[in-house]
């Protein structure tokens, strides 16, 4: 026999014994114990716009790194740095067009760093422009004492492309570009 009018009573005892059970658990808090993210503290200084932009581009998040840079703009003005970051991330959203602008914007002072100029070349060969993309990696190279293996893979691979005109699209599908460090890009061949 079904007593249908304790149902209302045994579920409510079970919603009361699932309340007490609740208030018995630890409180996770914003003390680093819990898993949630730590409460925002109003007086605490903000982390530098290019810094939160390159651990963006690092984790892949290219639209949002543009939108550090951008902020970082706002804060710091247009620097080398600055505007470099911007052509970096516009390169890795594939807009060749605005990061080609913003990274020759860039390697115009005496402040350009060697991986605005590697950029460069990376945007100017993607552009088919193999020639002055050399030109930019051999600068790159200089710049960097030769210390960097990808811009001098880079610098090759130019070269390579110079020296054979006839290089057809099949071929030119059999590469790719790989995104190394925080603002280095560099062309590889697909396995």
């Amino acid at each position: 026999m079904s007593r249908p009018h304790l149902r209302p009573i045994a579920a409510l005892a079970a919603l009361a014994a699932i309340l007490a059970l609740a208030g018995c658990a630890p409180r996770l808090g914003p003390d680093g114990d819990g898993p949630f993210a730590p409460g925002v503290d109003p007086g605490a200084a903000a982390v530098d716009g290019l810094t939160v932009g390159h651990r963006l581009m690092q984790a892949g998040e290219n639209e949002l790194a543009l939108e550090a840079f951008t902020r970082a703009a706002a804060q710091e003005g247009l620097t080398p740095d600055v505007i470099a970051a911007l052509g970096t991330a516009n390169l890795g959203l594939g807009r060749l067009g605005q990061a080609e602008t913003l990274l020759r914007r860039a390697i115009r002072t005496d402040e350009a760093v060697p991986e605005a100029w590697n950029n460069l070349g990376v945007v100017l060969m993607e552009k088919g422009d193999y020639a002055e993309a050399s030109q930019m990696f051999r600068r790159a190279y200089a710049l960097d004492n030769g210390q960097s293996d990808s811009i001098r893979d880079n610098l090759r691979l130019a070269l390579a492309k110079i020296e054979n005109p006839d290089y057809d699209e099949a071929e030119q599908q059999d590469y790719k570009l790989v995104r190394r460090g925080s603002s280095d890009y560099l062309i590889r061949q697909i396995p």
